[in-house]
């Protein structure tokens, strides 16, 4: 399952060659995803140009003048740059063919994934506005991460892995990051001294920052 060092290399790797790029067409191809894919999605992008690439968690937000484009890539899904010619592959679903003659397919074989459109702020978008902060950002600290375990019962791998309290912390690196700071996975959260939540917050900082140097480790 993409977790997000996949979904950051992701972004950076399509970033470079969708911004300021006209949208020509878009074609869809399997409209029964997790959530069917947006049915005003290729009319109100078609013409529009690419002006960011950005992530919220594991959401991938493709900003249009009109509006943006929702991507989560769910258990199987991925994101190909794509000269023009290029035969569709089976579980290709949503192709962004692009004036400059590349498209942009989304793949998902087992269809969990999600690609909507909203006009609206995506941050202020139900699946979105309730997710917790950016582990790599400065809110992410070891007083914030205290606070909440304090009040938790429950084991400290499950509390790092709710995306409602801090975003993108998957199986394989909540593991590694709690290995590295020395704390078992099922301790109780409120269990936890401040000094372990700064040793446990620098750890799963350095844990994801090291993947995304790598570019992942599940795609």
């Amino acid at each position: 399952m993409p977790e997000l060092p996949e979904v950051e290399t992701t972004r950076a790797g399509i970033e470079p060659h969708l911004v300021g790029e006209v949208v020509a067409a878009v074609k869809v191809y399997q409209r029964q995803l997790r959530r069917p894919v947006s049915a005003r999605l290729a009319t109100a992008l078609k013409g529009g140009v690419f002006d960011s690439v950005t992530r919220r968690g594991k959401y991938l937000l493709l900003k249009s003048g009109g509006g943006s484009v929702i991507i989560h890539l769910g258990m199987s899904g991925s994101l190909r740059l794509v000269a023009e010619g290029v035969a569709l592959e089976k579980h290709d679903h949503v192709e962004f063919v692009l004036a400059s003659g590349e498209s942009l397919r989304y793949r998902d074989p087992r269809r969990f994934g999600l690609v909507l459109w909203t006009a609206n702020d995506p941050l202020q978008h139900p699946l979105i506005a309730k997710l917790g902060v950016e582990p790599l950002e400065a809110a992410f600290d070891a007083d914030y991460l205290h606070s909440i375990a304090q009040q938790r019962s429950v084991a400290i791998k499950q509390l790092i892995m709710n995306g409602q309290i801090v975003v993108g912390v998957g199986n394989i690196y909540a593991s590694e990051a709690l290995f590295r700071a020395g704390v078992h996975p099922a301790r109780a959260a409120k269990r936890l001294s401040r000094a372990r939540c700064e040793r446990l917050v620098s750890a799963i900082r350095s844990v994801l920052s090291e993947a995304i140097k790598q570019g992942g480790t599940t795609l």
